[in-house]
């Protein structure tokens, strides 16, 4: 069974087939689509059907993607969730996040859980560590449940979803980027540019020699950006990054520790190392102190958003402060102006300028 979070409450999903329609009149009119005709598209039977959509951890992940692409398809809903899901608005925020685990989510999500309040909408919280289908079903599920309109963070999802958003008529917002073709609504920075200024200022001290920690870049766009605003100020500057000197990792300060160890073990490591965020930063700072190599006379390091945890180290960590807050409220005012028919802003960028700390210095001769 599928928990999902609010600000006040839990909602448990016992009872799921369907997606819903948006139009009332026009969607009693036309035959609706049932169990079964999910079952006869997916090439399953209407027991595995019920599976997916209850328990979806007791099917296998292609039969599940089969089976939700059929709902979606065929806009398949039980037909006293369309009724209710037609009567009236829920003032159900949903929004779906790729991690808990991950502290800048949380404050992000926090300042668009007190901005909703403030207008008498409740957040639901969700999760889907990174697996676009695993989104996909949920917001479906939210759906199904009356929720309003929905924020995500990133720009990398399931194509499925803005169909999905499309055809029950549901507003979203993406988060943590904007969208460089301008198809999709979306409020954040610009991640690239974001390591791009780091890398320049360690080119600038005479950094030669760079290594990075990033998460995995699969279904991340920020990653991706990221690590590309490392490459593009390095070839700048006619340099390039050794990819031995790169690591990837799961976003907790072991995992970048263990990952910094392994550059560290190289027979030339690098003089800088640009870490993607600042739990990268701060778990390389660790594993540095237990190498006994000092920071910045041995090493510089960077990281991206500013937070207390890399401000408060010895030294301070020179990092990117970024709009961790202000993408909740904005994401907020956006959501609720067209809940509530008024005007409002598809895109929203937001500046970000880097906050100089002991980390950083020249590398020794």
């Amino acid at each position: 069974m599928q928990s999902i979070t609010s600000g006040f409450a839990s909602l448990e999903f016992a009872d799921m087939t369907e997606t819903a329609e948006t139009s009332a009149i026009s969607a009693d009119m036309r035959p609706r689509a049932g169990a079964k005709d999910v079952a006869q598209l997916a090439g399953v039977s209407t027991a595995t059907v019920s599976r997916a959509l209850n328990t979806p951890d007791q099917v296998d992940p292609q039969t599940l993607e089969r089976v939700m692409a059929a709902v979606a398809k065929l806009r398949y809903m039980p037909h006293g969730a369309a009724r209710s899901l037609r009567s009236q608005r829920s003032k159900m925020i949903g929004a779906v996040v790729p991690s808990f685990d991950y502290a800048l989510y949380a404050r992000t999500t926090s300042s668009l859980q007190q901005r909703l309040d403030e207008r008498g909408y409740a957040l639901v919280l969700a999760e889907h560590h990174y697996d676009l289908a695993s989104e996909l079903r949920v917001a479906g599920q939210l759906v199904q449940h009356g929720v309003d309109a929905f924020v995500f963070v990133g720009l990398d999802h399931h194509a499925g979803l803005f169909s999905l958003l499309e055809d029950y008529g549901r507003p979203y917002v993406l988060t943590w980027g904007v969208d460089p073709m301008g198809r999709h609504p979306s409020i954040g920075f610009d991640n690239q540019a974001a390591t791009h200024a780091t890398t320049r200022h360690l080119i600038a001290l005479g950094h030669r020699r760079f290594g990075m920690l990033s998460a995995p870049v699969a279904g991340n766009d920020r990653a991706r950006a990221r690590g590309a605003g490392v490459r593009a100020a390095l070839a700048e500057s006619g340099l390039e990054l050794d990819e031995r000197c790169v690591q990837y990792a799961p976003i907790s300060l072991q995992s970048a520790a263990e990952a910094m160890g392994r550059i560290l073990s190289l027979t030339e490591p690098p003089t800088a190392v640009v870490a993607t965020n600042d739990v990268f930063a701060v778990g390389a700072m660790m594993a540095c102190r237990s190498a006994g190599i000092r920071i910045p006379d041995d090493i510089s390091i960077t990281g991206v958003d500013n937070t207390d945890l890399g401000a408060t180290q010895t030294p301070g960590l020179t990092s990117i402060r970024t709009p961790i807050v202000e993408i909740g409220d904005a994401a907020a005012e956006q959501i609720i102006a067209r809940l509530e028919g008024r005007p409002w802003e598809k895109f929203s960028s937001f500046p970000i300028e880097v906050v100089h700390r002991g980390s950083t210095a020249p590398p020794r001769r």
